[in-house]
């Protein structure tokens, strides 16, 4: 009972329950890295010049319940009406059993990005599911594994569309004016940066414009009228203009493909297959087009190959097309797609199946048709003659209706010049559509809805007959035998335990910050009052997301040491373009519009590059020293060069190889003297939280990587957010939305995202996270990160060579093992390094980046020093196998490291290797008592590549 009252809070605190080692445990591995504490180690690694007197003023920890209460209380304070808004957004019936076994499920969002097939068998397959779902609605050849949301899949259409183009001199895009106001938006933004010209008009003035090189239209246009594009895209297509549409995925259960049409690439949201609105997202746009577009394609692919043994195995193909590689030449800067939101909306359509789906599209047009024809008895006229789900209502006082809808908690569309517009959805009920009816016409009784529902059976033709699908969709098996819940939870649990996610053991990856997703903070994002807003409602019914996102960007300005945030962003990627946008509207409002030359370090990510292009900018490379720092002779020179072109520089701190630079305050001065804005990369800010900013360090823009930094999970590949800070100067020049007007923000510069706040059902997670760790929690994370990271990299120094570091050899939050040594001495490579660890139960850290021939390591600070020593010990037990290979006692192409990895069938089959049994699989203790067993062996990447097969295989070839 000696215990003071302190002591005992701290007990219940979630920093305890966040950060891996205990005190214990710290002050052990700090004795191994040479310093007394913490702080002692801060000051070692961290430049004198960079460091804050006190972390950021973010408040206090608070217990996970008491974070909880309070953030139900902001909550509370949104309001739930039913909406009717339409424009690409649907309310939602998300399956129970995928909400539990999915979304609620660590299993399948706390994993990775796929670029390890063989630990990832499981969600590759079920984005396989989302690729053929996609192919078979479409008609196309050829689909993605998702893009971020309806509106950036069509600004990559249309960039996509002028790669693909023949018509080399065109430079205009057409867009019809019935496209949802939001693509549009995006459209435009993206087309000014590549310098394209966009036309907007009706589809019949198409045809009239000379200089096209690409069109977009939409299926069901935005107020609900129904297309037949048929005869205008085959008119285009002969003079080679390709053709893009738009589609709603729940229309395109009943209407004819929009490959029959003509359509070159169809995109549209995935949405209202199982995943709420959250007030804009996360949704995962779907993409397709024809199987000559492939190597145009923007995304990811993921595609059937062969493993080792010559058995069936996923992979995502053709990655040599991503920015990653191709750098500035990428197709796309799309680094995080959304994955998780696919999966649900692949696991929907399996679970429904083909006569599901078309059960609820049928009766979501079934009450659509009732409610028109009571309106069109009524008296009302209806704008549109053909429809699927949304009605244009001409009234005579709009402002009585919307007013009138209101006081029935109903939000009708209101953007419409004399109109009001109604989407139904699989949520919509006929209690629904009387209240309807006493908003439009103020009466329901005198409907008889019984009626009107004979006539709409007997006589409906809202549809035209030309548009009806007449060709069978979702035939493969996969669609049509998980109908009951016990067979689809078993089918989801059996692809889960095909992949290896943080719920199972480390994931090491540098640059990637894989660290706890509490539960904590994922509880809020299933709370109706999140999950069921209109990113379009009135600003008063989201009275409470206004307060979390407020309080978020606070928090989150002063942990940046910026003046201002944008949270519209949807990846970090997208933020990257936001970010270099607003700097190229900077320069334009002071007469500067000729800046465009972007530096950036050789060593930089890939969709740095990748990012300046699409942002219209010209990128130089600058050159790095031995020690992997920026070289500033080289900068200097640089800069001083394109003086007066230099737009700016982008940086990542700290740096990529994973050292704080001792000169970065300099790279800045250097920069801001001939001109040009600093954007330091906020990939790696979990080694500043708390202990420095990128303001302090004298940056102008940064986007954050809230699916790294601050705890929202990858997803398996997404979703991701990456919200921007700003200085001062650059706040009126970040996006802004046509739909939404955000305050304090000129909102004709444009949107990058569909939403104003971009995935703001999954800004909670961040929220409680920053709330639960407080200022001293959040630097002491930075510090435990920092010292994990060390520890990996003294206890591995003497087995493998760590390739850069800062002073007394000490490293940032992440450490680069260098093997190429080993594979000039013996052939051993990290690639066979990377398998090996699968059979000790790990993921592999991160391969070939930012050097080749080497692994990187970033161990985060949630991962417990028995977990580090785990892996530590694998790393030295593989060692010393490779010692084995070099010895001579195993052959170079018949030894753990090159078969790895060991799958169960092999135990039962002839044995010939020249190790035993034993060693392949159970290579150490740890592994005996909880083993992860990989389902394929070594994926034949080359083999991929030129097979390429993206849709699913016959059940037979996994069974």
């Amino acid at each position: 009972m000696n215990q003071t009252i302190k002591q005992l809070e701290y007990g219940e605190s979630f920093i305890d329950r966040h950060i891996g080692p205990s005190i214990e445990e710290r002050q052990k591995m700090l004795e191994v890295v040479g310093a007394k504490s913490l702080d002692e180690l801060t000051r070692l690694i961290v430049p004198a010049d960079i460091q804050l007197p006190h972390p950021p003023a973010t408040g206090d920890a608070q217990t996970e319940h008491q974070a909880l209460a309070e953030l139900k209380a902001i909550a509370g304070q949104n309001q739930r009406y039913k909406s009717y808004i339409g424009m690409g957004y649907s309310a939602v019936l998300m399956p129970p059993v995928i909400q539990r076994n999915l979304l609620e499920n660590p299993g399948w969002y706390t994993a990775y990005t796929p670029y390890q097939p063989e630990v990832s068998q499981g969600r590759l397959e079920a984005l396989l599911n989302f690729q053929q779902m996609t192919q078979d609605l479409t008609g196309l050849d050829l689909a993605s594994a998702s893009l971020l949301d309806e509106a950036t899949a069509a600004a990559e259409a249309m960039a996509m569309a002028k790669r693909a183009s023949k018509l080399k001199q065109a430079n205009s895009f057409f867009v019809a004016d019935d496209v949802h106001p939001q693509t549009i938006d995006v459209v435009k933004t993206r087309a000014e940066t590549f310098g394209f010209n966009v036309i907007i008009g009706r589809t019949d003035q198409a045809a009239n414009h000379a200089d096209l090189f690409g069109i977009l239209v939409q299926l069901t246009g935005t107020t609900g009228q129904l297309h037949d594009h048929s005869q205008l895209l085959n008119q285009l297509k002969q003079r080679g203009v390709i053709t893009c549409m738009a589609a709603d995925i729940m229309s395109l259960v009943l209407l004819e493909s929009p490959a029959s049409m003509g359509a070159d690439v169809v995109f549209g949201s995935s949405q209202r297959f199982g995943v709420p609105m959250g007030y804009g997202g996360p949704h995962a746009a779907f993409f397709a087009c024809k199987d000559e577009f492939k190597r145009s394609m923007p995304g990811r692919i993921i595609g059937v190959s062969k493993d080792a043994a010559g058995n069936t195995a996923l992979r995502m193909a053709m990655q040599t097309r991503e920015q990653h590689i191709r750098r500035e030449k990428a197709n796309s800067n799309i680094c995080t797609s959304q994955v998780l939101l696919a999966n649900i909306a692949g696991f929907y359509a399996v679970y429904h199946g083909p006569v599901g789906l078309k059960r609820i599209a049928q009766r979501i047009h079934r009450l659509t048709d009732i409610l028109a024809v009571g309106l069109q008895k009524a008296g009302l006229k209806l704008r549109h003659d053909s429809w699927f789900d949304t009605l244009c209502i001409e009234v005579a006082d709009k402002a009585l209706v919307l007013t009138r809808a209101l006081s029935f908690g109903v939000n009708l569309r209101s953007d419409l010049e004399g109109a009001v517009g109604i989407s139904l959805d699989e949520t919509t009920t006929v209690e629904d559509i009387q209240t309807l009816f006493d908003i439009l016409i103020g009466d329901s009784k005198a409907i008889d809805i019984d009626k009107l529902d004979s006539q709409c059976i007997a006589h409906s033709n809202s549809i035209p007959p030309s548009l009806l699908r007449k060709t069978p969709i979702l035939t493969h098996p996969v669609f049509n035998r998980y109908h009951s819940e016990t067979e689809m939870m078993r089918y989801m649990h059996r692809l889960e335990r095909k992949d290896l996610a943080l719920n199972q053991a480390m994931i090491p990856l540098g640059s990637c910050t894989m660290k706890l997703n509490a539960a904590a903070e994922m509880i809020p994002i299933t709370w109706p009052e999140f999950a069921e807003l209109h990113p379009f409602c009135p600003p008063e019914q989201a009275a409470g997301y206004q307060i979390l996102i407020a309080q978020l960007s606070q928090w989150l300005a002063q942990i940046t040491g910026y003046d201002a945030v944008c949270m519209q962003p949807n990846s970090g990627a997208q933020g990257e373009y936001a970010g270099l946008l607003t700097i190229r509207r900077y320069h334009e409002s002071r007469g500067q519009g000729s800046r465009h030359i972007c530096l950036i370090p050789s060593s930089a990510h890939g969709t740095n590059p990748a990012s300046a292009q699409m942002a219209g900018m010209t990128v130089v490379v600058v050159a790095c020293d031995k020690q992997g720092n920026i070289d500033l002779s080289d900068l200097r020179t640089k800069a001083e060069q394109h003086s007066d072109e230099l737009s700016c520089i982008m940086v990542t701190y700290p740096s990529t190889h994973g050292v704080y630079e001792e000169t970065i305050r300099e790279v800045c001065k250097i920069v801001h003297q001939f001109g040009g804005q600093v954007y330091l990369d906020g990939a790696n800010m979990n080694a500043q939280v708390g202990i420095t900013t990128p303001g302090y360090i004298g940056a102008d823009v940064s986007h954050l990587n809230l699916h790294k930094t601050f705890s929202i999970p990858h997803g398996g590949g997404g979703p991701g957010m990456g919200p921007i800070g700003v200085k001062k100067h650059l706040a009126p020049f970040v996006p802004g939305h046509s739909v939404v007007h955000l305050e304090g923000v000129t909102t004709s510069l444009g949107a990058v995202s569909a939403a104003p706040f971009g995935s703001a059902s999954i800004l909670p997670i961040s929220w409680m996270y920053i709330h639960m760790m407080g200022a001293e929690g959040l630097k002491m994370a930075s510090q435990v990160a920092i010292l994990n990271a060390n520890y990996i990299a003294r206890r591995l120094k003497d087995a493998y060579p760590i390739l850069y570091s800062g002073q007394d050899g000490l490293v940032a939050h992440e450490c680069i093992l260098d093997i190429r040594p080993l594979k000039e001495e013996c052939g051993i490579t990290e690639m066979d390094i990377a398998k090996r660890l699968i059979d000790y139960g790990f993921h592999a850290p991160t391969m070939s980046f930012p050097v080749a021939g080497t692994l990187m390591v970033e161990p985060t600070e949630s991962e417990s020093k028995a977990e580090l020593d785990r892996f530590i010990e694998a790393m030295l037990a593989i060692r010393h196998e490779i010692r084995r290979v070099q010895a001579g006692e195993w052959p170079l192409d018949d030894n753990p490291l090159v078969n790895a990895p060991h799958i169960q069938g092999e135990l039962v089959h002839q044995w010939e290797h020249p190790y035993s049994r034993d060693l392949a699989v159970f290579p150490s203790q740890a592994v005996f008592q909880n083993k992860y067993w990989p389902t394929v062996k070594r994926l034949d990447d080359v083999y991929g590549d030129r097979n390429l097969f993206c849709s699913c295989v016959p059940m037979a070839e996994y069974e």
